[in-house]
């Protein structure tokens, strides 16, 4: 038996590491393969893992887009997202990147790569007031955007 740093590789589909090659949420046939999950790294992965909200795919960028730090398309892992949406099937894609300067860029950049796939809908996750918040604790920029992105009651 090896060492688990000989065992653990990256998932040749969505990024992530893993003992197998796809994955073993790649290749779980009871997931959704048309709804495709983006985030920013495998942390996230696991996070929205642990939320059990949504029994999809996911795709590992491996980073955000940032020009200051010289990180751009071709650092991260968007051409293979772009293969996958291309190969067919997928019908949304779920953009679950960081509410940062960096993590809105590189959503602006899928979405703007995303936008020849037309049978493809785009979407992001929510922003606001969190679960258990206290608006007197939140900062100007959520409860703004939390007003914008308000729903019916």
């Amino acid at each position: 038996m090896g060492v688990a740093v000989d065992q653990v590789g990256i998932c040749s589909e969505c990024g992530t590491v893993d003992t197998s090659d796809p994955c073993t949420i790649c290749s779980d046939p009871r997931r959704d393969a048309s709804t495709i999950v983006v985030v920013e790294d495998v942390s996230d992965l696991w996070a929205l893992e642990r939320a059990s909200a949504v029994s999809a795919h996911y795709h590992v960028l491996g980073g955000t887009l940032s020009p200051l730090d010289g990180i751009g398309p071709d650092d991260l892992n968007i051409s293979k997202l772009m293969e996958r949406v291309e190969s067919g099937g997928v019908n949304e894609v779920i953009l679950a990147v960081n509410a940062t300067v960096e993590g809105q860029t590189t959503a602006h950049f899928i979405t703007d790569q995303l936008a020849r796939f037309e049978n493809v809908k785009v979407t992001r996750l929510a922003h606001g007031v969190p679960v258990g918040g206290e608006l007197d604790y939140l900062d100007e920029g959520t409860l703004a955007q939390a007003l914008r992105a308000r729903t019916k009651f």
